[in-house]
Formats: C-alpha cells, sequence, structure tokens
C-alpha cells in the first residue's frame, strides 16, 4: 500500500476520533452557559455565539503560522500539536466555574487546534492528483462519522450525567487520537530552511490561477458561515419545536448528527464524481442543494421535519468542502500547499467565528426564521459568484 494511503487511513481515524470529541459537547452549549449562570434567550444567544465562535476567530489568526511551520518542519508535528493541545484544554473546560473562563478557554483551544486541517494538508500533499477528490472525499468521512456519532453520545451522556462531565470525557479521545499519530503517521518530509521559503508575496505570485484561489478562499468562508451560523443555538430552536420534550440535549444531539447521516453516505461517490467530472460543476450544484434544503427550515413545525432538511444538507455538505480543498490542490504549487491551506483554514475559521456570532444576534433579534433565510441567501450569491469565477476562466483558456 502506498504510503499516502497508509497515512489515509491512520488519519482518517484521528480525524474521526477528533470530530467525536468536539461534537460532544456543541448541541448543549447553550445550556451549559445557562447552568453558569447566564439568564434569558438574548444573552444566552449571544454568550453561546461568542463562546462557540472564539475557537474559531483565534484558529483564524494562528492558522496561516500553523501552516508556514507545516511547510518548514512537518505536517505530522501540526497533528501532534493539535491534538494534545485541545485534549488538555478540553480537560480544563469541565472545571470552569462561569462564562469568562469557558470563553477564555475556548480562545486557547483555537490556538492549539487544527488536527483536521493539518490532516488535509498531509494528505492533500502526498496523494496524486487524479485521486485527490477521492482521496479528499474518503478522508472527509471520518470527520463526518465523528460529527454524526459525537452529538449523540454527546446529548446522551449530558441527560444521564449532565453538562459538566461529558468535557472531561471528551479529553480521552482526543488523547488517543494523539497516541494514534505518534505511533502510526509516517511523513518522508524533508525540511526547509528559512530561506528556502517563498513569502506569501511570491507564493501569490507563482500561482497560475491567483484569482481563483480567492474565490475559494472566499467560498470557504461563505460555506461555513452559514452552515455553522445555526450551531450555537440550536438547542434552543429544538426546545421551541418541541417544547414538552425531557430529553432535550439528546433531541438536539440527533438534529445536530441528522446531516452527517447523508454526508456519510454521499461523501465517496462525490468524490469520485468530482475526480470524473470537475471539482467545479460539483461544487456549483451542491451550493445550491445547500441552499434548497436550508432555506425551508424556516418553516418547519416540529423536530422531524428540522430533522429530514438537515440530512439534505448534509449530502451538500458532503460535496463542498472536499470540492474546493481539490481545487486547491490541483492549481497550487507543492512547497507552497501548507500555507495555501492555512490561508483556506483561516478562511474556514472565520466562517465559524462570524457565522455563529451573527447567527446568535440574529436568533436574538428577529428569530430563528430570519437566520435561515438570510444564509440561504448567502449561499446562493456564493454559487453566482463561483459559477461566474469559473466561467471567466474558461474563456480566458478558450
Amino acid at each position: 500500500m502506498p504510503l499516502w494511503k497508509r497515512n489515509l487511513v491512520v488519519v482518517w481515524i484521528g480525524s474521526f476520533l477528533t470530530a467525536a470529541a468536539l461534537s460532544l459537547v456543541l448541541p448543549f452549549l447553550p445550556l451549559f452557559i445557562e447552568e453558569l449562570g447566564v439568564n434569558g434567550r438574548q444573552e444566552i444567544t449571544t454568550w453561546s455565539g461568542v463562546a462557540f465562535g472564539a475557537t474559531f476567530l483565534v484558529a483564524a489568526i494562528v492558522s496561516p503560522i500553523w501552516g508556514r511551520l507545516a511547510d518548514k518542519k512537518g505536517r505530522k508535528l501540526m497533528l501532534l500539536r493539535a491534538s494534545l493541545g485541545m485534549s488538555i484544554v478540553m480537560f480544563l473546560i469541565s472545571f470552569v466555574q462561569d462564562v469568562y473562563q469557558l470563553v477564555f478557554l475556548r480562545l486557547v483551544m483555537g490556538a492549539v487546534s487544527g488536527f483536521i486541517s493539518a490532516g488535509i494538508t498531509l494528505i492533500a500533499s502526498q496523494t496524486p492528483k487524479e485521486k485527490s477528490g477521492w482521496a479528499l472525499g474518503t478522508l472527509s468521512t471520518g470527520g463526518i462519522a465523528g460529527g454524526l456519532l459525537g452529538p449523540l453520545i454527546g446529548g446522551f451522556l449530558a441527560d444521564m450525567i449532565g453538562l459538566r462531565p461529558v468535557f472531561l470525557f471528551t479529553s480521552i479521545p482526543l488523547f488517543l487520537t494523539f497516541l494514534v499519530t505518534y505511533f502510526f503517521v509516517k511523513e518522508e518530509f524533508v525540511p526547509l530552511q528559512t530561506k528556502q521559503m517563498a513569502s506569501a508575496k511570491e507564493i501569490i505570485q507563482s500561482l497560475r490561477h491567483p484569482e481563483l484561489i480567492l474565490s475559494l478562499f472566499l467560498t470557504t468562508f461563505l460555506i461555513q458561515f452559514a452552515a455553522q451560523s445555526i450551531s450555537p443555538i440550536l438547542s434552543l430552536y429544538v426546545r421551541e419545536l418541541s417544547p414538552g420534550t425531557e430529553r432535550l440535549a439528546l433531541l438536539s444531539g440527533i438534529v445536530a448528527s441528522a446531516p452527517g447521516i447523508a454526508a456519510l453516505i454521499a461523501a465517496q461517490r462525490l468524490g469520485r464524481l468530482s475526480d470524473k467530472i470537475g471539482a467545479e460543476r460539483v461544487l456549483f450544484f451542491a451550493l445550491l442543494i445547500f441552499a434548497a434544503f436550508l432555506i425551508p427550515q424556516a418553516f418547519v413545525t416540529d423536530t422531524s421535519q428540522l430533522i429530514i432538511l438537515r440530512m439534505g444538507i448534509g449530502f451538500a455538505t458532503a460535496a463542498l468542502m472536499p470540492s474546493v480543498q481539490a481545487l486547491l490542490r490541483k492549481h497550487t504549487p507543492a512547497n507552497a500547499s501548507g500555507r495555501i491551506f492555512g490561508y483556506n483554514q483561516s478562511a474556514q475559521f472565520m466562517g465559524n467565528f462570524l457565522g455563529p456570532l451573527a447567527g446568535g444576534q440574529i436568533a436574538g433579534h428577529f428569530g430563528f426564521e430570519a437566520l435561515f433565510l438570510f444564509t440561504g441567501l448567502i449561499v446562493i450569491t456564493n454559487a453566482v459568484l463561483e459559477r461566474t469565477q469559473t466561467a471567466v476562466l474558461s474563456k480566458k483558456h478558450s
């Protein structure tokens, strides 16, 4: 088995464990904030957005730094740093006494996180270009599967043992990820001297289609903005749709996991389709499908309808990020892949930060319906812009 395939298996396992651990706590984060003494719908939604987004704000800032270090020292080191750092921080969160301590540790989490993004960079840099769509699609199923099971496990544990112990439990699979990576990931990496590394300006100048790369960064940002805007207040929306439920955390976990079911089934197939017909086409239609299932969530009347629509979003999500990553891999020089993927991760993290923050404010002031309508329009606009950019490039080549 080639090295890139062996590493794909190991990084898939690590991505699964990481995604499962991190998604354990997301469905009930507003409930935990409420337990810490925050009261009132607007205050809870605001602090949920801040606590959820804090991690991604710092991650957006430091991601290019980690990307540069990955090009200089290797991608395995980044995997080890992220998994061990997140394990320690998650352990400490179980002991917080107020929302300020929670936000601080979520900020620290952003500074040390990035296992999945580092794994994407490693696999993308090692995989032959003609196999990149399949490999990245396969890798995405690890995070999808972890994200699918995580909320279910977290919701079950929260109802059984309480919210606080779940954070302590979450640190365990993160530490297991560190051990699996340390012993089994192999990287044939030749370290670069600082003087051998191109500057950011030189990297942009070396790109064949810099405008395409920048548009992909924007697409990544908008995808995450739309997808994560509902995350920190999901349990509040579920409570509004099912006011009499006694298993709110578990039901929220089921709703949060719903997109993963469709994404897990579709990811590999859509990855092969991307290799066959082109990632550009797959990306455009996936954006339209995403919007088609996102906007109707504003009009649901019960939780079962919400689950079905979120499964549709999962189908589209299975094609979105792998398509973006395949296009970045295709149009990026090998010696700059770490930094280009680092910049893309910054765009992703900024979407993860601003999406929940804006989502909390919109839902708090205008209601949940306005949030779904607003983010749906953003996704449609993104699809039009991406299609326009692709048409411009095709005209240049013709």
